[in-house]
């Protein structure tokens, strides 16, 4: 990374620098707001669309800055991943562009459409049981045995560098509306995106509120700020929000996001559902459970937002079918 990452893992200038790499390739996403939010909640909000990004979710920038990093004389072994599915997918992309092998290590209880999407960018799909296989050493060992370099979905720089073009798009963005962002909300489940956004909105706005969002019980980082180092969750079983199911926040993540990040908010599996349904019906967008937590945190009125510039993330919309459908039902 660039030099001002020797006192950050990850700063400012390497976004900016991560930017012009992933720039070309990646969705420029827009702020959205809609009559309809603001007036139920008594705000200015803006919703940061990353459904609409490349592969379906926010995870394209930080895998496509990642590979793009490799050295060329580096490339020949490929890249392995491991993934319950938006990482998957962005990094099957990246190296589909970038003309490299992508092997992704996935739970075989991933939605099938995550599974299909990252086959369909030419990558090798290993499935592994969840609840008793460790998905980082069966990555590692494939790594090893092809020369492969390992993408890890958040604990890299690179990764949360581009994972970081997100949060400057938000600060250009509202700096072209002329507005200060108050809150500004993602959710995380090793903490890559919110570390990123975290990183490039303070840059640009000091004062602004950065809010972690995750689901009930599942909240390890809401968990880890109030204890000041990490702590796991101890969840028992499944949520809704696939994405979101990492035991506890990474260690480069949470050092940047322990100096960060004002506070954590969470929302049920029910508050979650009620959020897909409502992004749907009122204002037209398909949003995955783990991408509309911090949209249902802010209906649940969980974010003390009146009469502040709320920015909330929506990071991906890659939902199984059949679970959108019973939750728009």
């Amino acid at each position: 990374m660039t030099e001002k990452a020797s006192t950050a893992p990850v700063g400012a200038a390497d976004i900016d620098a991560a930017a012009r790499v992933v720039g070309p390739f990646a969705v420029r996403t827009p702020l959205l707001s809609f009559p309809v939010l603001n007036e139920r909640v008594g705000t200015k909000v803006f919703l940061k669309p990353e459904m609409l990004q490349r592969t379906g979710s926010f995870k394209f920038r930080g895998a496509f800055n990642k590979l793009a990093s490799i050295p060329q004389d580096k490339r020949g072994g490929g890249v392995v991943a491991f993934s319950s599915g938006n990482h998957a997918q962005g990094v099957a992309a990246a190296a589909q562009i970038l003309n490299m092998q992508a092997t992704i290590v996935m739970p075989a209880d991933s939605p099938i459409t995550k599974r299909e999407r990252t086959k369909g960018y030419g990558a090798e799909v290993v499935l592994y049981d969840r609840d008793k296989e460790d998905r980082e050493a069966i990555a590692n060992g494939i790594a090893g045995k092809r020369g492969a370099t390992l993408v890890r979905p958040y604990d890299d720089p690179f990764v949360i560098a581009g994972q970081g073009t997100a949060g400057r798009e938000i600060a250009e963005d509202m700096t072209a509306l002329g507005l200060v962002p108050d809150i500004v909300v993602a959710p995380a489940s090793g903490g890559g995106l919110i570390a990123g956004v975290a990183t490039a909105v303070k840059a640009k706005f000091p004062q602004a509120q950065v809010i972690v969002a995750e689901p009930k019980d599942y909240d390890d980082h809401g968990l880890s700020l109030r204890a000041g180092h990490r702590e796991a969750h101890h969840a028992a079983g499944r949520t809704i929000c696939d994405a979101l199911m990492a035991a506890m926040p990474g260690e480069l993540t949470f050092s940047i996001n322990s100096k960060l990040l004002a506070n954590g908010v969470t929302a049920s599996d029910e508050e979650v559902g009620a959020a897909v349904a409502y992004a749907y019906r009122e204002l037209k967008l398909v949003v995955e459970p783990g991408g509309a937590v911090g949209l249902a945190a802010l209906l649940a009125g969980r974010i003390d937002a009146r009469g502040k510039n709320v920015v909330i993330v929506l990071s991906g919309g890659n939902v199984d079918a059949d679970l959108f459908a019973k939750l728009v039902a």
